[in-house]
């Protein structure tokens, strides 16, 4: 509205990804303050890590 009364030309970019469903879902719950504050594991973190392939950088 700002820009309208001001005659200032902005462009607002929104990005959208998925369905939709857990995106928006996601959005509202963490708004409302629904979301868990979760630290994950640092072991769950190692197991996982282990799964990942050795990938070797040429630099």
């Amino acid at each position: 509205m700002k820009c309208k009364e001001t005659g200032e030309e902005k462009c607002i970019v929104f990005c959208l990804s998925g369905h939709g469903h857990f995106d928006m879902s996601s959005y509202d719950a963490y708004f409302e303050g629904n979301l868990t504050d979760y630290a994950y594991p640092e072991e769950k973190i190692r197991e996982a890590l282990k799964e990942l392939p050795d990938i070797k950088e040429n630099r």
